[in-house]
């Protein structure tokens, strides 16, 4: 079969032929694939970057994806084996089924961005109708995605931050209420928070920045009255690390956790897996749900490793 076949780590996928999977189980099932993400995590992990590695080389790179069973059932499923291939091993009924007139670019590049806001949202901040929410960083993928599941779930204010001037504006067609220019200044950015946290004080703060945003936004809300705000870490595209006094902690609060597999229960993943995905997908295949994607042939897959914006997406 054709694959992105990854030869050591620190280097790009190449376009190869590479052998069928086969099954060594009753439990592994042998599908074929039509569509697989790259997503930021495939991107650190062929880079050698992330705390994963793979265990031997050379290797077929991608970890979900969309596929046909054998019986013609179009699924999402997490692979086995890689899934950026012709053929890819999934485990037996770890999969959903998706609605036939759904988009595989959408359906691959849907269940990432979900992730880290649907999972973050939900399993972590639990959101509840009527909050505000802030979105610190919702100018990438899965931060629109965030402005989009908060609509869903209907809360009453939706704050979204960033740099892009023209991201920025989409989101207000996606549901933010309020958007807010990290790119203003320090001083300016942080009075606007402040003003909005007096109007309707936030409840969640879903953040893919941290860094000096995340700081800029905790200073906002010293010696506001008394609200409790959860503060959900998913991303770190600002910088991995905040200055955080302790009498901040002590003088305010809020609760910061984080969000990610590591930070799911078992529960919460079958959770996700088994009712958030299905109901997304729903919402997606209805037009209700939009993910920007950027298609490319799997010959291609070298040339795209690492193009930003859209998420791109391998079709077989």
């Amino acid at each position: 079969m054709k694959a992105a076949v990854l030869v050591q780590e620190g280097t790009f996928p190449k376009y190869a032929d590479f052998p069928n999977p086969v099954p060594e189980n009753d439990e592994q099932v042998l599908i074929t694939v039509k569509a697989a993400p790259i997503t930021p995590f495939e991107i650190h992990k062929a880079s050698g970057n992330h705390y994963t590695h793979y265990g031997h080389f050379p290797v077929v790179v991608g970890t979900d994806g969309v596929g046909v069973l054998e019986d013609g059932r179009l699924i999402y499923a997490v692979g086995i084996s890689g899934m950026m291939g012709e053929k890819a091993l999934v485990r037996k009924n770890a999969w959903t089924v998706l609605p036939d007139n759904i988009d595989l670019a959408v359906a691959a590049a849907l269940p990432n961005a979900l992730m880290g806001s649907g999972a973050a949202l939900i399993h972590r901040a639990k959101i509840e109708p009527g909050q505000t929410i802030l979105i610190n960083g919702a100018t990438g993928l899965t931060g629109k995605m965030s402005v989009q599941l908060a609509r869903f779930y209907r809360a009453a204010r939706i704050i979204a931050t960033g740099r892009n001037p023209e991201s920025l504006a989409q989101l207000k067609a996606l549901g933010a209420t309020d958007v807010v220019s990290i790119n203003q200044g320090d001083a300016p950015f942080i009075q606007q928070i402040k003003e909005i946290h007096k109007q309707t004080p936030v409840d969640i703060v879903i953040d893919y920045l941290w860094g000096h945003p995340t700081e800029m936004i905790l200073a906002a809300f010293q010696h506001a009255p008394y609200h409790i705000v959860r503060l959900v870490t998913v991303g770190q595209m600002a910088g991995a690390d905040i200055a955080l006094p302790s009498a901040f902690l002590r003088g305010f609060p809020v609760e910061l956790i984080g969000s990610g597999i590591g930070s799911l229960s078992g529960d919460q993943l079958a959770d996700y897996m088994k009712n958030t995905l299905p109901e997304m997908f729903k919402l997606a295949s209805g037009g209700k749900l939009t993910v920007d994607v950027e298609t490319i042939p799997l010959a291609e897959v070298e040339s795209a490793w690492e193009k930003s914006g859209k998420r791109v997406v391998v079709l077989m």
